[in-house]
């Protein structure tokens, strides 16, 4: 068993930050499209200037988040990488971040192609779920440590518990980031751990219906809000009111969602561990998962993402993705629609080949993201696209 849910989280999702309008009464938080407010006297206004600066719909969709992931301070932006490259924004030239080998391949590019030769930043990989490697790999000018866990699209789960001390330890002055997308924190909460940030894309399980685009940072700290805050503002990579509103009705429901990811993943899962078709499948919620133990510490349950090796080679990769009926083949992930994709091909033909096949991410990988579908129909769908496989 995992850790035991969350207290209140779905009571949360629907009131916090969200109550009834002031002035009509209206249950739902009102779509704010103004992009400016009046002033009663010069600098005398409400809280609200510019639409850039401060929105009403994302004030309150940005404070939900924050006391969904237990944080103080939440800030929406225009995508999960607006997000990352405002938080890269925070260091300097000649600094450093150690990260995660195996993340987003999104995330990958922007560091590696970038960061990296535009803002002389660098940028050392470690394998996160080796302590004693993120031990080895800080020093002085380490000033950002990054962490995916579950990790992308390898679902290698990193201790937090372990590695929050080591960095604190030995880089005091790092800003801890942990990429929560694939947990949500409806099943972890990195900052409990310790952490400075938590980022979102929010097109995944926060708004969790394949129709915004989005990210969100959420911190505990007053002093990296306000600088987060006035790099938001200056840059400008805003989420819009429409899109914080849409995903605002998105998280009233990720408590429900959440949970029917996790279980159809679950029952699929072993389903494909027991296939003389497929030859490894990767899953914390399985026995077999090398981190099983460490999630069930961590988390309060296993998400809806799956990774397997298919037996073969990419024509069986391909037949099985081919074949899916319910799983469409399309990027992207944590939507109520269950989708299938080949990360060597697709969202990680980015990362250089080299270090693909250093992780895993081979012809035969695939992802798949698990929806809300019923159990059954999902699993009869990946039986039939199995049965159509030749070895």
């Amino acid at each position: 068993m995992s850790l035991p849910p969350f207290a209140s989280f779905g009571t949360d999702a629907i009131h916090f930050g969200q109550a009834p309008d002031s002035v009509t009464g209206a249950v739902i938080i009102p779509l704010s499209l103004s992009t400016t407010f009046a002033q009663a006297s010069p600098g005398a206004h409400t809280g609200y200037e510019y639409a850039r600066t401060g929105n009403p719909t994302r004030n309150a969709y940005e404070e939900c988040v924050a006391k969904l992931e237990n944080g103080k301070h939440g800030l929406a932006f225009a995508s999960g990488l607006a997000a990352t490259a405002t938080i890269l924004h925070l260091l300097k030239s000649g600094d450093e971040v150690v990260c995660g080998d195996d993340m987003y391949g999104g995330t990958n590019r922007y560091f590696n192609r970038i960061a990296a030769p535009h803002a002389n930043i660098s940028f050392k990989l470690v394998d996160m779920r080796n302590v004693e490697e993120v031990g080895a790999a800080l020093s002085e000018t380490t000033k950002l440590v990054w962490i995916e866990t579950p990790t992308n699209p390898m679902l290698k789960i990193v201790d937090l518990a372990a590695v929050v001390p080591v960095v604190r330890a030995k880089a005091p002055n790092a800003i801890i980031v942990v990429d929560n997308t694939f947990l949500t924190p409806f099943f972890q909460r990195p900052l409990d751990f310790g952490v400075d940030l938590v980022l979102h894309s929010v097109s995944k399980y926060i708004n969790g219906h394949s129709d915004v685009i989005g990210g969100l940072v959420i911190t505990k700290s007053d002093e990296l809000n306000q600088r987060l805050r006035f790099l938001q503002n200056g840059m400008g990579a805003i989420q819009a009111p429409f899109d914080s509103y849409m995903a605002l009705r998105g998280v009233k429901t990720l408590h429900l969602r959440m949970v029917q990811h996790a279980r159809s993943a679950q029952v699929i899962a072993e389903f494909l561990e027991g296939h003389a078709k497929v030859e490894k499948v990767i899953y914390p919620g399985l026995a077999s998962h090398p981190q099983h133990e460490i999630a069930k510490r961590q988390t309060t349950g296993f998400g809806g993402m799956i990774t397997f090796h298919i037996k073969g080679g990419l024509p069986q990769a391909r037949t099985f993705l081919e074949r899916l009926k319910y799983f469409a083949l399309a990027e992207s992930l944590g939507g109520v629609e269950s989708l299938a994709e080949h990360p060597a091909i697709m969202t990680h033909a980015s990362v250089p080949a080299e270090l693909r096949a250093k992780l895993g991410i081979s012809d035969t990988l695939i992802r798949l993201s698990v929806g809300i579908e019923e159990t059954e129909d999902l699993l009869r769908d990946v039986q039939q696209a199995l049965d159509a496989v030749e070895l």
